[in-house]
């Protein structure tokens, strides 16, 4: 039997054309996920792996919609494996565990993506690095100005309270609470 599993990131987003490319290609069940490929627990990838029995085949559109790095890849293919199941991927034709090939295949893709996206943080990380030392300043927009920062510490200093301070600049008092020296 082939069980389909299909996820989407957030609720804007589309599930439907996973779900009927699953039904297409002959997946019976399609269990759904709507939660980040970085999360490792998803409730409809659980109930996909219990579901499994030997000789079943999981399903997804995309090897990115079943995992999002090499260990958590290898560890639900092991958790399909242990079924006796198999996993294929209809748009990774290579990513087909039932043979050794695509085993070896979705190991070594699985590490290749893995690292693409280490590089993609480290380049990401340098470019604010050099922001900051240009003097970007990073972050949101402070909800006070300089003078009314100053205003709000010696209004402080003076011991009026923190809630009124804010009330007047329209703030919490926990962005006037940071203020204090």
């Amino acid at each position: 039997m082939i069980h389909g599993y299909a996820r989407v990131s957030t609720e804007a987003q589309d599930i439907g054309p996973q779900v009927k490319a699953l039904r297409a290609a002959g997946a019976v069940n399609v269990f759904r996920d709507i939660a980040s490929g970085a999360k490792a627990d998803r409730k409809g990838l659980r109930k996909a792996v219990a579901a499994l029995e030997a000789g079943d085949v999981l399903m997804v559109t995309r090897l990115d919609r079943l995992a999002r790095s090499t260990l958590d890849l290898l560890h639900t293919l092991h958790q399909i494996t242990a079924k006796k199941a198999g996993f294929r991927s209809l748009a990774d034709t290579w990513a087909d565990t039932t043979t050794a090939q695509g085993r070896l295949m979705v190991t070594i893709i699985g590490g290749l993506a893995e690292f693409e996206r280490e590089l993609i943080l480290s380049r990401t990380s340098e470019g604010r690095a050099r922001a900051v030392a240009r003097g970007v300043r990073l972050g949101r927009k402070p909800k006070l100005t300089p003078e009314q920062r100053r205003q709000a510490v010696h209004r402080l200093e003076d011991g009026e309270q923190l809630t009124a301070i804010a009330a007047t600049f329209n703030v919490s008092p926990s962005t006037i609470s940071r203020l204090r020296p």
